[in-house]
């Protein structure tokens, strides 16, 4: 009996050590599992991060593929010259340059971007002395049979820069180096005799190459017919000026109608594009006047409208967290006013004059704000009356406000004097008695100098002047 017990006593240890064993085994099992699985979430983990990295690698790529775009296959080209064989077959380009940040376009298509642009390494920027706004023709190479297309070619050859050969583009002046001077060479807007809107301007606010005027205008009182009257004029009296009319956040329709009424360049950007456009065609049409400038010409830039270029810099500028009353960041207003500072007459050649339009009235805090900001910075201003306008007089013009600067270096010793007087009639009157009243004078005379003649003659205290208006 002894010893059967012993046995059964073994036998039951032996089974408890089984047991124990086999609990050993499965808690190593587990522990095992475990850290498979561990292994398993550090692999995904990895795979999370690269498929993150990757993510935000497309997201930038699409955004280098939107407005000013990294061109495809050529990233880290920035200094990449393309070389030429004998059997390239080159085709002729031409297009407005831009410059950004590390790369270079040649806008092919107007001043925004389009899919037919040109890349332009930076290597040729810097051969060349490329700057932004200049008009480039040149060459880009046809793709071999079977050889893969490049999104945007690479310009290859530069033959003229603004119409001139590279050796005399590479040594014109700088713009920000010319000596700015007060306009001393008169724009004259009269034309004929019927059209009284330039007449009035003439006589109340002269216009001289190289001015910086506001045409101050509430909501519908006629500052688009003003604009389209001074750029026909400008065409008609000196069609060697460069005219650009420059539309910012306009209506369709009116930029049709400017298009087709105005004989100049007119570069747009509609209300349904989004505010980047508006600052880019801004910034590119007024480099492109800088350029011509620097070669001597005579450029009149017309900006349709400064308030509402001032309104799209402050959406697509980055915030700096300054904020001015009328929610204007204060950061915003330095690219518009780098705009309109651009005006300028040059010595020994070349002028830069900008008239733009500003909005008054409109019951927006914004608006008052951007105008407030620019009210000082010209030196020529043009204000249209709202009231004038609602009862169907035009041009609308307030004569007492309007007014240029330093008017004495625009007009004659003698058109002066009669000027001054016929001001002091006309500020005796309320605004609608003094253009109704010159509107009617000058209704009854063909030309400005037969009126001022005729103002000669009827006020005593210029009576005894002379008779040469020139």
């Amino acid at each position: 009996n002894n010893d059967r017990n012993n046995s059964d006593r073994n036998n039951s240890d032996r089974n408890n050590s089984d047991r124990n064993n086999s609990d050993r085994n499965n808690s190593d099992r587990n522990n095992s599992d475990r850290n498979s699985n561990d292994g398993d979430e550090d692999r995904n983990s990895g795979s999370e991060d690269r498929n993150s990295r990757s993510r935000n690698r497309n997201r930038r790529d699409r955004r280098d593929r939107q407005g000013n775009r990294r061109p495809s296959g050529q990233t880290g080209m920035n200094e990449y010259e393309p070389e030429l064989t004998e059997d390239d077959v080159l085709l002729p380009v031409a297009g407005i340059l831009d410059v950004l940040d590390n790369y270079a376009f040649v806008r092919t298509s107007g001043y925004l971007p389009g899919p037919n642009d040109v890349y332009v390494s930076l290597s040729f920027v810097r051969k060349y002395g490329l700057r932004k706004g200049d008009a480039v023709i040149g060459s880009v190479r046809q793709a071999r049979e079977g050889e893969r297309r490049e999104k945007f070619n690479p310009l290859v050859k530069v033959e003229s820069i603004n119409g001139l050969d590279i050796e005399t583009a590479k040594n014109r002046p700088d713009f920000s180096k010319l000596t700015p001077l007060y306009p001393q060479e008169r724009l004259r807007l009269e034309t004929t005799s019927s059209n009284l809107t330039t007449r009035v301007i003439d006589l109340v606010s002269p216009i001289g190459k190289g001015q910086r005027g506001l045409i101050v205008s509430p909501p519908k009182a006629g500052k688009t017919m003003v604009l389209q009257a001074i750029a026909n004029a400008i065409t008609t009296n000196d069609p060697d000026c460069h005219l650009m009319v420059v539309l910012v956040d306009e209506r369709p329709e009116e930029v049709t109608d400017m298009q087709r009424s105005v004989e100049g360049e007119v570069i747009a950007s509609t209300f349904d594009r989004p505010a980047e456009d508006h600052t880019i065609i801004a910034e590119l049409a007024i480099e492109r006047a800088k350029r011509l400038v620097e070669s001597g010409q005579d450029v009149v830039v017309l900006l349709d409208s400064m308030t509402r270029l001032g309104r799209a810099y402050n959406l697509a500028a980055p915030a700096s967290g300054r904020i001015l009353s009328g929610g204007v960041d204060s950061t915003a207003l330095y690219p518009p006013k780098k705009f309109f500072g651009a005006a300028r007459n040059i010595e020994n050649g070349g002028s830069l004059t900008i008239l733009a339009t500003a909005l008054v009235e409109t019951g927006s805090r914004m608006d008052e704000v951007i105008f407030e900001e620019f009210k000082g910075t010209g030196n020529m201003e043009l204000k249209l009356d709202r009231r004038l306008a609602d009862k169907r007089i035009y041009p609308a013009v307030d004569v007492d406000p309007s007014g240029t600067r330093k008017e004495e270096l625009l007009l004659s010793p003698e058109e002066l004097k009669i000027v001054w007087t016929l001001r002091k009639v006309l500020h005796a009157l309320d605004p609608q008695q003094s253009i109704e009243l010159l509107l009617n004078k000058l209704r009854e005379t063909e030309t400005n100098y037969e009126f001022l003649k005729q103002v000669q003659k009827t006020t005593p205290s210029v009576s005894g002047g002379s008779d040469n208006e020139d």
